[in-house]
């Protein structure tokens, strides 16, 4: 397959993770307004609570397997900012990994604040990709933190990506409810 090919398919999942994120507020905020939309709320919730953990892991893994492949793959060597994001996902994979496999809701405030952490970096690489004087002496400039590698869509850079996946595991962390033996500690 070539980069093109995958990175289409990586923007495919960022503009997905992105829908549901959407899907989410929508029902998080009509059902303060809407009996209707509060039960279709709970039904969801009802459905993605047992296996949002695992699902927030998968999410940070696709995204840790993305940013390989498009550096060790694809050879675009990854800015300053871009580590940063790496900083905040990879551990992301192993902590919400081991929550997943021991049922413990416990870890939806470590994976929160590395999500929070994430979300806030990719912001501001955005910004930085649209408007490239907002880049200080920090970032590397044989690197700069302003290069698009990929843009798909006409706004899905690889930040945007990120920010797409932060985005959706801290919705999957607010769903993610622990089983009764967490309840009880």
């Amino acid at each position: 397959m070539d980069t093109d090919t995958v990175t289409l398919f990586f923007a495919l999942l960022a503009t997905l993770a992105q829908a549901l994120v959407v899907v989410a507020l929508v029902l998080a905020v009509g059902a303060r307004v809407s009996p209707a939309i509060a039960r279709a709320k709970a039904a969801v919730v009802a459905q993605v609570a047992p296996q949002a953990l695992a699902l927030a892991a998968a999410v940070a893994l696709v995204a840790t397997l993305g940013s390989l492949y498009l550096s060790e793959v694809a050879g675009f060597p990854p800015c300053r900012l871009c580590w940063f994001q790496r900083i905040a996902m990879y551990p992301l994979v192993v902590v919400l990994g081991v929550a997943a496999l021991r049922r413990d809701g416990g870890a939806r405030l470590t994976g929160g604040i590395l999500a929070g952490i994430g979300v806030a970096i990719s912001v501001w690489h955005l910004l930085i990709e649209r408007y490239p004087t907002l880049e200080s002496g920090s970032c590397d400039p044989q690197n700069p933190c302003s290069i698009k590698w990929v843009e798909e869509f006409g706004y899905l850079t690889i930040p945007a990506m990120a920010l797409s996946g932060f985005a959706l595991i801290l919705v999957l962390l607010a769903i993610a409810r622990p089983t009764t033996s967490q309840e009880s500690r």
